[in-house]
């Protein structure tokens, strides 16, 4: 079976409502960072998109301006119906969670002192931090498929590492140089 077969046989958003409804649990589930929750939501659970296809989407939302998950949303809604799908998708992303952090706002700015409130807000980073390794472990093998080979993502993504997280040179001039060296390298390799 072909890869455009299985893409064919993968379950879809249904409507606009089921659009909207999915994002905005989606939203409602990414407190500290929504890569782990969407990517789970996405590929594992509604099968919407491959790990591969989840991967390449991510890499163009990363590169967009904007938040990434408004980015993918935005995308994965215009593929299934056109503009009004992404509208739905970005008012689920947005809507339903602006309320709730309007809200959280207001509780957090009379209780941001007490040590409860402070040791939760601790917790909850070392939690996403966690979510988002857990995340990056489950889509590595998507990148045997990859055009590149193992060898070159493998050392792509270790540059970006050590470019942002000891470095901490800023992320624009790391997608920018990376994502051309990538970009060139695969061209090289796909080109006809």
């Amino acid at each position: 079976m072909t890869d455009l077969q299985k893409a064919e046989d993968r379950p879809r958003p249904q409507s606009l409502t089921d659009l909207f409804v999915s994002f905005t649990l989606i939203a409602l589930q990414g407190f500290g960072g929504v890569l782990a929750i969407i990517q789970y939501e996405l590929v594992e659970r509604k099968r919407w998109l491959s790990k591969e296809e989840f991967i390449e989407d991510w890499a163009v939302a990363q590169i967009m301006p904007g938040p990434n998950v408004v980015n993918i949303s935005l995308m994965i809604g215009a593929r299934s119906f056109g503009l009004p799908g992404a509208m739905a998708a970005l008012a689920g992303m947005l809507a339903v969670p602006l309320i709730v952090l309007l809200l959280l706002a207001l509780a957090y700015s009379h209780y941001a002192t007490h040590p409860g409130v402070t040791g939760a807000l601790r917790g909850m980073g070392a939690v996403a931090s966690g979510l988002i390794i857990a995340s990056g472990l489950k889509l590595f093998n998507a990148l045997k498929k990859n055009p590149l080979g193992m060898p070159w993502c493998i050392a792509l993504g270790s540059l970006c590492f050590i470019a942002i997280a000891l470095l901490r040179w800023p992320l624009i001039y790391v997608l920018l140089g990376l994502g051309i060296v990538g970009f060139g390298l695969a061209y090289r390799k796909l080109k006809p």
